[in-house]
């Protein structure tokens, strides 16, 4: 006990029953959820009959997941909320169906955990050194909310840097998919193919009209499977894509004179982007620019005034 207060201070013992504390709970948490499922449990299942709601159904997994059972607690029961993170997850790439549960999981372990290791940093610098209520405050909370806000903050990140790779990608998969039809194919023939040789330049635009050929096999109604397209990419271009494909069917134009035409838009959609960049270029460079010449240049100018004036001033001391 001497040698404890001796490192860690008066609050040595309360700090080293708090860690060991929570390691305990930490190995408790761990060996609950890797345990095995119960096999009376997995044929009750089996063989129950399927009467649940649509609430449920959205909840539903066809795998064992260990965090089922904190499905309630985890998730939530609103059915908009849940939709709204669901559809957030799935343009930022998520595709499981238990991509919430695991969004929240994240957020609460993480916001934990981190709230535990700021609450060990604040006692060891107040053992240290008397901190006030404001940074003790500080100190505790702070990790915590960086736990908690981080999930949904690299959700938002990926999900802004996939609708980046598909609107670059989305111009050359039009040129390509008009192409197809030209040939001869059809539209789902030609989002298959369009799929499979953009995989490697534009996977996430690729997996994207993956799963529209696989919903229109399932027998999906079309107009839906491109809806749930404009959804799922969350790009504005996409969805007016979806729209001129919709009335292009309903009116009985051509496909291919449409995609001809929305091709057209959007290579030159794309190159306005790019003399947006290219203009905004000098812009951002310029307080580089300064910063990197002008101090040298005024050093290199007034230098050697300087010199010669403190030189002058030393000899006639």
């Amino acid at each position: 006990m001497d040698m404890i207060t001796e490192i860690l201070g008066p609050m040595g013992p309360i700090i080293l029953a708090g860690v060991l504390g929570l390691i305990l709970i930490a190995v408790a948490a761990g060996m609950f959820l890797l345990q095995p499922a119960d096999p009376l449990k997995k044929l009750q299942s089996a063989t129950a009959a399927p009467a649940q709601s649509r609430e449920k159904r959205l909840r539903q997994d066809a795998g064992q997941d260990k965090l089922e059972k904190f499905s309630h607690f985890l998730e939530p029961q609103d059915e908009k909320e849940f939709s709204s993170i669901k559809l957030k997850l799935l343009q930022a790439g998520y595709r499981s169906r238990n991509a919430v549960r695991w969004f929240y999981f994240a957020q609460m372990t993480l916001g934990l955990g981190l709230l535990a290791v700021g609450l060990i940093y604040a006692f060891i610098q107040n053992s240290v050194a008397p901190l006030t209520t404001q940074q003790l405050v500080l100190y505790t909370l702070a990790p915590g909310v960086v736990g908690y806000m981080g999930p949904r903050y690299w959700v938002n990140k990926r999900s802004e840097e996939r609708k980046k790779a598909i609107l670059e990608g989305f111009p050359d998969a039009l040129d390509m998919m008009l192409v197809c039809v030209e040939a001869g194919q059809s539209m789902d023939q030609s989002i298959i193919r369009v799929a499979k040789e953009s995989r490697d330049g534009y996977p996430a635009l690729s997996e994207e009209f993956e799963v529209v050929a696989h919903e229109m096999k399932a027998g999906k109604d079309k107009a839906v499977v491109l809806r749930d397209l404009s959804e799922r990419a969350g790009v504005q271009d996409i969805s007016s894509f979806v729209t001129v494909l919709i009335q292009s069917a309903t009116f009985g134009t051509p496909i291919t004179d449409a995609l001809r035409v929305y091709a057209e838009e959007m290579r030159d959609k794309r190159v306005m982007r790019a003399e947006e960049k290219a203009n905004t270029l000098p812009t951002k460079m310029t307080l580089a620019t300064m910063g990197l010449t002008v101090p040298p240049l005024i050093l290199i100018l007034i230098g050697p005034s300087l010199y010669g004036i403190v030189e002058m001033f030393g000899n006639m001391k």
